[in-house]
């Protein structure tokens, strides 16, 4: 730029960001594998002549822009919006790491999409978003939603994750996941079914004790109650949460009018005596002595990363059957047997939203993948077993037209 008397030349100085480049293990594979990300876009239209181009660009690409014009639905099949999935987070609840932020929130993201591509077929594109209100991330959730067939909300904290996911549902035409809470929940709920028909137990014999009522936690319990559960009491910080407690946030007393039909108050210790399951979704831990109090063929589900609340060596000396979320132990609770699925079968029929039926059609039909090859040690498929996604995808798109919200 020439500087002039109105415009006199500057020198930004450089962002400390740009200034400092730290040094990182280059040596370490987990480094190396990220280096450049782990996703990219591909040309799934040739490219290669003037006649191609023509197409694929101007001036062909304006009869399908005139065409989607007249008719919006046509978006559907005549670009990749069908068939793309926005991941959506703001770093405030990232697995493990907490409040990290948007920027340092994007490899857990790149993950989740290349997860939806190698499991389901589903494209999706991480947006991390630098901004953490309520009505901000609703208001640009919803202004970007006209690129994409389906929302997958990612580990933004709880309570405002509640809020976030219901009012873009009430103002989206399309399916809002928050993965934290379905997914988890219809992983459990699945493996809980396998453990209940392993020990010979229907869920309505079982009473549950959940330790923790954050997003998953919530949810967790919410697939669990409309599955038939027998009773189900769930726990924070300050104990077990009862219609008599104090200060409770508005959704927590929804669930205390909801749960433990028992009357239990105290801590999630006490409540544990005579449990048929412990499902942990907290990063606290349990006692042994409290363990030993549960059930005969008791179910423990200790799902913390990485440090479960009962480790898995404690859990077996008590328990029928233990499940983790850590892919080094048997039994691993991951989403990733899930929300791939889940969007596949959404997206499949053009679904509106994900509703409850879904949700238990999906869990229903991911128990039912490996229902006549059940072990203690084997209650839930692996990731990598080609019969999850297509199973599951199909109970989703059944359960969407049996519920109204499939367009096709």
């Amino acid at each position: 730029m020439t500087a002039t008397a109105d415009h006199p030349t500057t020198v930004q100085p450089a962002s400390p960001a740009l200034a400092f480049a730290p040094r990182v293990p280059e040596d370490d594979p987990v480094f190396a594998l990220h280096r450049g990300g782990k996703i990219a876009t591909a040309v799934t239209s040739p490219l290669e002549t003037r006649d191609d181009l023509s197409l694929a660009y101007t001036p062909g690409v304006a009869r399908v822009c005139t065409a989607i014009a007249e008719a919006p639905v046509l978006a559907e099949d005549y670009t990749w919006r069908g068939n793309l999935v926005a991941v959506v987070t703001d770093g405030t609840a990232v697995l493990g790491l907490g409040d990290i932020g948007p920027a340092a929130a994007l490899p857990v993201m790149e993950g989740k999409a290349a997860l939806f591509k190698r499991f389901a077929g589903v494209d999706a594109v991480p947006i991390c978003l630098d901004c953490t209100g309520v009505d901000e991330i609703v208001e640009t959730v919803a202004r970007l939603a006209p690129s994409f067939g389906g929302i997958n909300l990612e580990d933004i904290s709880a309570p405002r994750c509640f809020e976030i996911e219901t009012r873009l549902q009430e103002l989206l035409d399309i399916p809002v996941f928050h993965d934290d809470q379905h997914g988890t929940a219809i992983v459990a709920l699945a493996a809980l079914e396998n453990a209940a028909r392993l020990t010979g137990r229907q869920l309505g014999d079982l009473r549950a004790v959940v330790s923790g009522a954050g997003a998953s936690g919530i949810a967790v319990t919410r697939i669990l109650l409309s599955a038939g559960i027998g009773d189900i009491a769930v726990g924070d910080t300050k104990g077990i949460i009862h219609a008599g407690r104090d200060n409770l946030t508005p959704v927590k007393a929804a669930i205390a009018a909801e749960t433990n039909r028992a009357g239990l108050t105290g801590s999630i210790t006490e409540a544990l005596a005579g449990a048929d399951v412990f499902i942990g979704l907290s990063s606290g831990s349990v006692p042994e002595e409290a363990v030993a109090t549960m059930a005969p063929d008791s179910i423990i589900f200790a799902m913390a990363n990485p440090d479960p609340e009962i480790h898995p060596d404690v859990a077996h000396k008590y328990a029928k059957i233990v499940a983790t979320g850590r892919s080094d132990f048997p039994n691993q609770i991951n989403n990733v047997l899930a929300f791939p699925a889940v969007f596949r079968g959404a997206l499949d029929v053009r679904a509106t939203r994900v509703t409850p039926g879904m949700k238990l059609a999906a869990a229903r039909a991911l128990a039912d993948v490996i229902a006549d090859e059940l072990a203690p040690d084997h209650i839930i498929p692996s990731p990598f077993d080609p019969r999850v996604a297509p199973a599951v995808a199909a109970a989703v798109a059944a359960a969407a037209r049996a519920d109204g919200v499939a367009r096709r």
